[in-house]
């Protein structure tokens, strides 16, 4: 019997939801090395209206959002999701991306040719807490996907389900299949994959 994730709602005790652990991390981080290197050639303007897209997909599921984090972490429906936050956060990400990325030229000097260059790191991984498990994912996810980088996510397995609106909304955007992967991991899987030599840049948001 293969290994499973299981969220233990505080609500009640019982198994809100269970997921497998994923056995296909390998072909995953292909996939979306080879997403990146099409995605890092898209005008910044354009990755910008699909993330837009994604957040209209996003929002648009928010009443089941909201009855779904209730479940997983005893958030009290009354105070709602995240929605405020992650629509402020990604319209500000897109709407200064442009000018942040734009190349950097200092002053001319006789005989040199100076400039800074923003270039993508590549494969992103995302490992986020569930406390505020949309906004501090939103954090680094945008703004990755903005910089032309691919992102797989590793949720916390408490608000496991959060990585799959994540993929949804993605998917309803038309992002490129591939550049985002929200991937259900062990401790151990997620160890492995660090140390693996595949992964560019790590983003960890602490819980407690």
């Amino acid at each position: 019997m293969s290994e499973t994730a299981k969220i233990i709602s505080p609500i009640d005790g019982s198994v809100y939801a269970e997921r497998p652990i994923a056995t296909d991390v390998k072909a995953a981080v292909s996939a979306a090395r080879a997403a990146q290197a099409e995605w890092r050639r898209v005008p910044v303007a354009e990755r910008g209206r699909t993330i837009l897209a994604f957040l209209d997909a996003l929002l648009a599921m928010n009443d089941e959002i909201t009855t779904e984090l209730a479940w997983q972490m005893g958030r009290p429906v009354r105070y709602g999701g995240e929605k405020g936050g992650v629509e402020e956060r990604t319209r500000a990400v897109v709407s200064f991306a442009e000018e942040a990325l734009a190349p950097y030229f200092p002053p001319e000097k006789e005989g040199f040719r100076r400039y800074i260059a923003r270039e993508p790191l590549g494969l992103v991984l995302v490992i986020a807490p569930w406390n505020y498990p949309y906004l501090t994912a939103v954090n680094t996810i945008v703004p990755a996907l903005m910089a032309g980088n691919a992102v797989i996510l590793k949720h916390a397995t408490q608000t496991l389900l959060v990585g799959e609106r994540f993929d949804m909304a993605f998917k309803k955007a038309g992002l490129p299949k591939g550049l985002f992967t929200n991937l259900v991991l062990s401790h151990a899987q997620t160890e492995k994959l660090i140390g693996s030599g595949r992964i560019d840049h790590i983003n960890f948001t602490g819980s407690v």
